[in-house]
C-alpha cells in the first residue's frame, strides 16, 4: 500500500463557534500505480486533502502511512525529504520561477536532492523531452504560452523520477483544448512509468478520464470507486 491514510481530520479552530472541519474522518488507501481523480465543489475539502497527502500540511487527528513510513511521527525536515523524494507536484497557476528558463525550473529541485551535474542533465532533458518542451529549455516563463509554462511545470514535477504526481486542478487556467493535451501528457506518464497520479479537480469530465474516483463533501468521502459507478 503506497498510501494509508485512517480518521484523518484536519480541524480549524477546534472547539470554537466558528470551527471548520475540513476533514471529518476520512479514510483511504491508495495503491502504486493508480490514476485517482479526488472530486469536490469548492470548499469540500479536496486540496485540504492533497495538502495532507502531499505532506504540506500536517492533520488535527488521524494516522498516515506513505510507502509504510508513518509520516505523522516525522520532524518537518523529515517529512520535507520524504516530500522530495516521493512526490511531485502540478498546481494551477504553474508556480514556476520568473527569473529562471525552462531548463533551470525543471533542474530546482534536483539541485535540491544534491544531484550531481552530470545525473541532472540526463534527468532535465529527459523530463522536457517528454513534455516535448526541450527546444523552449532557454524561455523563461514570460516568454511561454500558459500551456507550455504548465508543461515545463510538469517536468519539474516527473524530473525527480517520483512515484506519485499529485496536480492540483492541472488545467484550471488553461483552454479546454491545451488541458486535454496537458492530461493526455499525465495519462502517458502514467502508463509508461507506472507513477501513480492523483488528480485534484472539480470538474466532472476531467474526473472521468481517471480509472477511480474519490469525490469528497463537507470534508467526508461520499463515493470511491469506479468512474462508470460515478456516473460520470
Amino acid at each position: 500500500m503506497l498510501i494509508d491514510v485512517r480518521n484523518l481530520y484536519k480541524i480549524y479552530n477546534e472547539g470554537k463557534e466558528n470551527e471548520v472541519r475540513a476533514l471529518d474522518g476520512v479514510s483511504l488507501q491508495i495503491d502504486r500505480g493508480e490514476f485517482v481523480a479526488i472530486i469536490g465543489a469548492s470548499g469540500s475539502g479536496k486540496s485540504t486533502l492533497m495538502n495532507v497527502l502531499g505532506l504540506l500540511d500536517i492533520p488535527t487527528y488521524g494516522e498516515y502511512h506513505l510507502d509504510g513510513e508513518d509520516v505523522t511521527t516525522l520532524t518537518d525536515k523529515q517529512q520535507a525529504h520524504m516530500r522530495n523524494k516521493q512526490i511531485g507536484f502540478i498546481f494551477q497557476g504553474y508556480n514556476l520561477i520568473p527569473a529562471l528558463s525552462a531548463w533551470e525550473n525543471v533542474e530546482l529541485p534536483l539541485i535540491y536532492q544534491g544531484l550531481g551535474i552530470d545525473k541532472r542533465e540526463i534527468q532535465v532533458e529527459d523530463a522536457l523531452q517528454k513534455v516535448a518542451m526541450f527546444d523552449r529549455s532557454d524561455h523563461k516563463p514570460a516568454e511561454m504560452s500558459g500551456g507550455q509554462q504548465q508543461r515545463v511545470a510538469i517536468a519539474r514535477a516527473i524530473a525527480t523520477r517520483p512515484p506519485i504526481i499529485m496536480a492540483d486542478e492541472p488545467t484550471g487556467a488553461l483552454d479546454s483544448k491545451t488541458g486535454r493535451h496537458v492530461l493526455e501528457i499525465l495519462h502517458d506518464l502514467h502508463q509508461e512509468t507506472g507513477t501513480t497520479v492523483i488528480l485534484i479537480t472539480h470538474d466532472n469530465s476531467i474526473a472521468a478520464t481517471a480509472e477511480r474516483v474519490i469525490r469528497i463533501s463537507d470534508g467526508h468521502i461520499i463515493y470511491d470507486g469506479t468512474r462508470e459507478g460515478a456516473g460520470l
